[in-house]
C-alpha cells in the first residue's frame, strides 16, 4: 500500500506505534467534538487524480445518473409534522454513480478491503470490529457531480460514512455539516428549520482536497455538498462498512440507488 496510500504520515499499518496511537487519539477526539474527521492527503495526490481519471470514461458512458427532490428526511411526511412546515422544505439532489462492480482494478477497490484500514475504522468508531459489504454493487459507489450539480440536505441512514476525495471541482463542492442538531430523543424541528433558512451560526464548513480521507457520523447531523462550479467535476468514493458480515442491499433498494438490480 506505500505506493497508494501516505503511510509515514499516517502508519494505521503499524498500530502499536506511538504515531499510530498519536493519529488515533487524534481521530477519537475530533470524532467526538465534531462529529467527523479528516486524513488530507491520505491517498496520495497524484494517485487520487490517476484513480479519477482511469473512471472517467466509464462515468460519462454507464453511470447512473441519480435525481430527485428530497426534503432533509427522506421522507414525504412525518407524524405530527406539517406538510408545509419548513423543516420539509424540498431540494433537489443530483449525481452520477458507479458501483462496486464497473471499477475495475481502480486503486478504491484494493484500499477499501485493506485490513488495516478497516480496524483502524473500527477503532475509531469505538466498534469491535467492523467487515466491508458483502453487496455487488453498493460497497464500493463512486460518484461525480458536474457543474450545477449537488448533494443537498439530508440526514445519513447509516452511523458512519467513509469517503475519499478522488477530484476536487475548480469551485463550490464545499462539505457544510452541523454537528447533533437533533438527537434520537429530539427531532428539534425548529432546529433543522433553522439550518435550512441558512440562520444556524453553528454550521460549518470544510472544503476537502483530493486524495482526503474523510469519516463522517451523519445519522444525527444534517450535511450536504455544495453546487460545483466550473468544468472539473467532484469525483469521490464512498465505501460501506458495518459492524456485522454478510450485509447486502434488498433488490428494491438497488434499482432506487443504482437503476439496476446486478
Amino acid at each position: 500500500m506505500q505506493h497508494l496510500l501516505d503511510l509515514e504520515t499516517y502508519p494505521i499499518d503499524r498500530p502499536d506505534s506511538e504515531e499510530c496511537k498519536a493519529l488515533f487519539d487524534r481521530c477519537w477526539a475530533e470524532l467526538a467534538a465534531h462529529g467527523m474527521y479528516n486524513l488530507e492527503g491520505f491517498l496520495k495526490p497524484e494517485v487520487a487524480q490517476a484513480a479519477a481519471d482511469d473512471l472517467k470514461p466509464t462515468m460519462a458512458s454507464d453511470s447512473f445518473t441519480h435525481s430527485r427532490r428530497h426534503n432533509i428526511y427522506f421522507k414525504k411526511e412525518l407524524p405530527g409534522l406539517a406538510p408545509d412546515h419548513p423543516a420539509l422544505t424540498q431540494f433537489q439532489t443530483v449525481n452520477h454513480t458507479l458501483c462496486a462492480d464497473q471499477l475495475g482494478d481502480n486503486p478504491v477497490s484494493e484500499i477499501y478491503a485493506w485490513p488495516p484500514l478497516v480496524e483502524f475504522l473500527a477503532m475509531t468508531m469505538g466498534k469491535p470490529a467492523l467487515f466491508t459489504m458483502d453487496d455487488p454493487l453498493a460497497r464500493i459507489n463512486v460518484m461525480a457531480y458536474f457543474e450545477g450539480e449537488t448533494l443537498n440536505w439530508h440526514f445519513d441512514r447509516s452511523e458512519f460514512t467513509t469517503t475519499l476525495l478522488l477530484q476536487a471541482p475548480e469551485a463550490g463542492g464545499d462539505f457544510e455539516y452541523r454537528t447533533d442538531l437533533r438527537t434520537a430523543d429530539n427531532p428539534n424541528y425548529d432546529g433543522v428549520a433553522r439550518l435550512l433558512r441558512n440562520e444556524d451560526p453553528d454550521l460549518r464548513v470544510v472544503t476537502p482536497t483530493p486524495g482526503t480521507l474523510n469519516v463522517f457520523r451523519g445519522i444525527n447531523t444534517p450535511h450536504r455538498v455544495t453546487k460545483i462550479r466550473g468544468g472539473r467535476e467532484r469525483i469521490i468514493a464512498v465505501f460501506s462498512y458495518y459492524d456485522k458480515p454478510g450485509v447486502t442491499f434488498s433488490e428494491e433498494e438497488r434499482i432506487g440507488f443504482y437503476g439496476r438490480s446486478a
